[in-house]
């Protein structure tokens, strides 16, 4: 029989005041005894400024006493405002899930605490254990209470008022920015916010002449692969009265309407060239290139490069490809079918983008065909694509979704995603039963972990579908594999059997470079070197160099779904308020 909330409550407290009084005395075997043996603890900042996961019981204890002194971590306790301790089921286990809350020497923190549902006795172990910084003490986001009062603008027709103010700190004129970012897409806009919200002079810079046009230029037919409730930006959510899956060109506007809605300064049409860091000064020394030609120098404390998991377009070279006579397009400069109406076109790839375009050709009225590179995860959209997103259906709000998500180890997540990617091949079965006739390839992710983890280590290799399967399935687009493709000729590609595939269009659906060949371009090899990989999962359990310090001072990386740009920036904001207090050296 299930307890209630508030026994559950008891059992959390107890557990936490325990916990409080092994830091407080440095009693690693009490710490020990606290854990399950392979307990997993995720830290983002609390202790240690880092993001990190740490596994077993011994090497949780041994950290936490040596980090003890410093945080001075106390009042843990569950959070009166928050979801309730309930009842939960995360990656197929069962659990007592509690959110809490904790005072350190940096601020106030949060946290997530999971047990075994089958622990037996009075005092159960700590199967998970999340702590995080969320707010810097002296340092709070000025939101709520805490917002501006708006008095400071002239109330008389002598002085400056708001827009000329706004004007006066987007155009840089006598200052530069502390903290420049790189792109103004979700990442951009979510770091961004957070800053404005803590108080640090952010410039956002993105090449698009308009903001919104990373989302605006995309091909015609595109929307959000996940639902709406999942994408919110931080502050200001969709309307309620929004579709479920959000057109790309709805989304640009709301770009818009949000760069203005929370006074972000943003510079459109304008370049990044790259920099060079300072070492003694301590800042970069960075060159923006604007759409009318003229040149801009800034000397900001950081850079944030919000460019998204990949930068720069990847085109396989092929050297026979200079014999077609068509047009050749990377997927980043595909924006429409209709231009295609009556003609032939070749995609090559199958992931998202590659199943995208091709339909939208197709639907456009082109001939098309696909050309498969590698074995593909194909997931319908709906249902078996949201099940990853369970959570947020669960009721709990969005905020203590996004904290209950960032309290996941890497190993749960791993095993979380394996059931669901079951689960999804179940409901999805006759599709890909179809698929495998058709000789289509298909895969489920290193150890079956599906479409998320794809995404989380190589960035894509997985196609949601929306209807483009079902057109391969049916014969409406001709599915090749690459490797029987011999060479490119001027009409087309010829096969190895012989046949010649006509094209007036061959479209590259082949992704991107990794971020590090973007930093070698910007900031050169050596910075490239000292950063390493960027994306992936490194030893600590966490994705590399993303959303804390790296090697190269004052270079920082946000990039991801909306939900991780809105969980993440939250802590980037953090480590960046944390510098420029000089609390964190960068």
């Amino acid at each position: 029989m299930q307890v209630g909330a508030d026994a559950l409550a008891a059992i959390a407290n107890h557990w936490l005041a325990r916990f409080e009084q092994a830091l407080a005395t440095g009693d690693e075997p009490a710490l020990v005894q606290l854990f399950h043996a392979d307990a997993d603890w995720r830290d983002v900042l609390a202790f240690g400024w880092r993001l990190r996961t740490v596994s077993g019981a011994p090497t949780i204890a041994r950290i936490l006493k040596q980090e003890a002194r410093e945080t001075r971590a106390t009042g843990f306790r569950t959070d009166p405002e928050r979801t309730p301790p309930r009842h939960a089921t995360r990656a197929g286990a069962k659990c007592v899930e509690a959110i809490f809350r904790f005072d350190s020497a940096f601020g106030r923190g949060s946290g997530v605490l999971r047990f075994r549902a089958d622990d037996d006795g009075e005092a159960p172990r700590a199967w998970t254990l999340l702590t995080t910084l969320e707010e810097l003490r002296g340092h709070e986001e000025r939101v709520g209470a805490r917002r501006p009062t708006g008095q400071s603008y002239s109330r008389d027709f002598s002085g400056p008022n708001w827009l000329d103010k706004r004007r006066a700190a987007a155009a840089y004129a006598d200052r530069d920015p502390r903290v420049l970012i790189v792109g103004g897409g979700q990442a951009g806009l979510s770091i961004g916010a957070r800053l404005k919200a803590l108080g640090v002079d952010a410039l956002i810079v993105d090449r698009w002449p308009r903001i919104g046009d990373n989302w605006r230029r995309r091909y015609h037919a595109l929307t959000l692969h996940n639902q709406v409730h999942v994408n919110h930006l931080p502050y200001l959510p969709f309307p309620p009265t929004w579709p479920m899956y959000i057109p790309k060109d709805m989304l640009a506007s709301w770009f818009e309407s949000y760069v203005e809605a929370l006074e972000l300064n943003y510079w459109s049409g304008t370049e990044f060239m790259g920099g060079r860091y300072d070492e003694h000064a301590r800042r970069w020394q960075v060159r923006l290139r604007q759409t009318e030609g003229t040149e801009r120098e800034l000397r900001p404390a950081h850079v944030v490069l919000a460019t998204g998991v990949s930068g720069i377009a990847h085109l396989p070279d092929i050297p026979s490809l200079r014999n077609f006579r068509g047009t050749v397009l990377h997927s980043s400069d595909y924006a429409d079918g209709e231009p295609w109406r009556g003609k032939r076109a070749l995609v090559i790839g199958t992931g998202n983008s590659g199943h995208d375009i091709a339909q939208d050709l197709h639907s456009s009225g082109a001939t098309v065909a696909i050309a498969q590179r590698s074995p593909t995860l194909v997931i319908n959209i709906e249902p078996s694509a949201q099940l990853v997103y369970g959570l947020y259906s669960e009721g709990p709000p969005l905020e203590d979704c996004d904290l209950i998500t960032a309290s996941v180890p890497l190993a749960l997540a791993r095993r979380g995603h394996q059931l669901a990617t079951a689960h999804a091949k179940e409901l999805d079965r006759p599709l890909l039963q179809a698929l495998q006739r058709a000789g289509f390839r298909l895969d489920d992710g290193e150890d079956g972990t599906g479409w998320q983890f794809k995404y989380l280590t190589r960035g894509g290799g997985y196609y949601f579908n929306v209807g483009c399967s079902d057109l391969i399935v049916e014969g409406k687009v001709r599915l090749l594999q690459f490797a029987d493709i011999s060479e490119f000729v001027a009409a087309g590609a010829r096969l190895k059997s012989g046949e010649t595939i006509t094209a007036d269009l061959v479209v590259f659906a082949t992704g991107y470079k990794g971020q590090e060949a973007l930093v070698a371009k910007l900031f050169g090899e050596e910075t490239a070197r000292r950063v390493g990989p960027v994306w992936g999962f490194g030893e600590a359990q966490e994705l590399r160099n993303m959303f804390q310090r790296t090697p190269q001072p004052g270079l920082w990386f946000i990039a991801g779904s909306f939900a991780q740009c809105r969980i993440y920036s939250r802590y980037l904001a953090l480590q960046l308020k944390a510098c420029e207090a000089g609390l964190l050296v960068p």
